[in-house]
């Protein structure tokens, strides 16, 4: 029976019981695919990320991310979550503030994050391993809107229409009318599963709206995923990395860098904020991030 040490963040917030929680287990070297499963199982949070040694030695650590029930080629928040845990196991330098850069391999690729600790505040950046891209969907607005509790005419505002997208896992991004509206989803899994998008193991809804709570936010997002035994996510990082190609198409961004903070989980208790950077070029995007807070809130061991 083996030690293995584990923390749990909250992340995408500024202060505990806020954000989306991830356990980061960081000694899972041994472990097989079942057992890092059930371990994910057993936390029973949206996802876990389980800690190896890299398989290049100049990045930082290989990181396999679970849900409870599968697991994810990549995700937002245990990507974030884990470059601050990471970078807390070293020493600080007191009140100082300091950066580093940590590399992590995912099942998508290598992920480079840029992580800025200081005296309680720790904020994480990462690059997009890969730029959103296009997924064909063609539902009709009408089931789409009838598998989310909604009207017809509750979908979509001003040139925003329901388009899907990906940067690792695929979303279906569904525009509605304000707050209210999206305040009122209640996802029907089982209609959702008869026309989402199956491949790349995503295909979840993300609702957003242009009216927000926080007046600082240009979008108001919501992220359900009950096949990964996730009924509401409080903060999807991977949902705002594909949402970049939505923000592109629709708002259309200047070239040069553009920054948008988009507000999860408030209807769930849990609010969260995420940065969305955008750099444009020619009228395409040449590179985006994903950034965030994460707060520890509790450690422990797993006797495994």
């Amino acid at each position: 029976m083996a030690a293995r040490r584990y923390l749990i963040y909250d992340v995408f917030a500024q202060s505990a019981l806020a954000g989306n929680p991830l356990a980061v287990v960081l000694d899972a070297e041994g472990l097989s695919d079942a057992e890092m499963q059930a371990i994910a199982g057993e936390f029973n949070l949206s996802e876990t990320a389980f800690i190896l040694p890299p398989d290049n030695p100049i990045h930082t650590a290989r990181v396999r991310i679970f849900t409870p029930r599968s697991e994810l080629p990549f995700a937002g928040h245990p990507t974030v979550g884990t470059a601050v845990a990471l970078s807390q196991q070293v020493d600080t330098l007191g009140s100082k503030e300091r950066m580093s850069i940590v590399v992590l391999e995912e099942n998508v690729g290598p992920v480079r994050c840029a992580v800025t600790i200081g005296q309680g505040t720790a904020f994480a950046e990462f690059d997009l391993p890969r730029l959103s891209e296009r997924v064909d969907f063609d539902a009709p607005s009408e089931v789409v809107a009838a598998a989310l509790g909604l009207s017809h005419h509750e979908i979509g505002f001003e040139n925003h229409v329901i388009s899907a997208w990906t940067s690792g896992v695929p979303y279906v991004c569904v525009p509605v009318a304000d707050l209210r509206t999206a305040e009122r989803v209640r996802l029907d899994a089982a209609m959702w599963e008869e026309f989402a998008p199956q491949e790349g193991g995503g295909g979840d809804p993300y609702v957003y709206c242009r009216e927000t709570v926080n007046h600082d936010c240009a979008f108001h997002v919501r992220m359900f995923a009950p096949r990964a035994g996730i009924p509401e996510d409080a903060a999807t990082g991977s949902a705002a990395a594909a949402f970049a190609g939505a923000v592109m198409e629709y708002d259309e961004p200047l070239d040069g860098a553009s920054q948008f903070w988009l507000e999860q989980g408030i209807e769930m208790g849990r609010p969260s904020r995420i940065r969305l950077e955008i750099d444009v070029s020619g009228g395409a995007i040449e590179a985006a991030r994903i950034g965030g807070s994460a707060v520890k809130v509790a450690e422990g061991t797993l006797f495994l």
